[in-house]
């Protein structure tokens, strides 16, 4: 495999994970029905979606938005609203709501990770070793 094609495959991953936590985080209720398989298929589908967005969108000229910590959150943040939209209707009753939301809080959770796990998670370990000290 190709190093293009690896680096397309974590990217898939990491914007995977950070929509679909997004989502369960938004979706109304969702803390209170963690185990619900209904909102773990919708969660689960925008996650699909968006990833799936990111990797097409490597494709273009904007990929090199991915290189910058901001630009990266903000097209993430888009391309999680567009998933979300896609996935399902919105609960509030402010239709666009729910999607906004969840686009912004996925756009947050891919700067704090950018920001936690770069350098192979220094941060991390940093703050891990001063605890356990």
């Amino acid at each position: 495999m190709s190093n293009e094609w690896k680096r397309r495959v974590r990217l898939f991953v990491q914007r995977f994970w950070q929509p679909t936590s997004a989502c369960m985080t938004c979706m109304p209720g969702s803390w209170g029905n963690v185990m619900s398989l209904v909102h773990w298929t919708i969660a689960l589908r925008t996650g699909l979606f968006t990833g799936l967005l990111a990797v097409l969108l490597t494709f273009t000229p904007a990929s090199k938005l991915y290189g910058h910590r901001y630009g990266n959150a903000l097209v993430l943040g888009c391309l999680t609203t567009l998933g979300d939209a896609y996935s399902h209707r919105s609960h509030y009753r402010i239709p666009a709501i729910e999607h906004v939301a969840t686009g912004v809080v996925s756009g947050l959770f891919a700067l704090a990770a950018s920001y936690l796990l770069e350098d192979r998670a220094r941060r991390v370990r940093a703050a891990w070793a001063r605890v356990f000290r």
